[in-house]
């Protein structure tokens, strides 16, 4: 198994969906690329997994908030960060003009 993460980038707008793709999935694990292009969260939403989540920001940008912060956090290219199981979080903004690239490892436990 074998594929590149930059190849057949979606070309949508923030009114299409965004894009996940499943690369690996075993028990216990699934690792997606996500591929946004200006969207977000609906107003209200707050994911609430029941996974741990490590999330990798490959291209574009971000500003993701968990409910326990005051201010989201902006994510740029290169930046990573680890979600707790439970951890409720949402996607703010993504941006429109470059696709916004999410490598995303989804494991059981904390």
């Amino acid at each position: 198994m074998a594929g590149n993460l930059f190849a057949d980038l979606p070309r949508a707008t923030a009114q299409d969906a965004e894009r996940f793709d499943t690369l690996l999935a075993r028990p216990g694990l699934r690792i997606e690329r996500i591929v946004s292009t200006g969207q977000a969260s609906p107003p209200g939403f707050w994911y609430c997994q029941q996974d741990a989540e490590w999330v990798a920001l490959l291209s574009g940008e971000a500003l993701l908030r968990f409910e326990d912060e005051a201010a989201a956090r902006r994510l740029r290219a290169g930046d990573w960060l680890y979600i707790a199981p439970q951890r409720r979080h949402r996607v703010d903004w993504t941006a429109e003009e470059t696709p916004t690239l999410w490598l995303a490892v989804h494991h059981a436990g904390a």
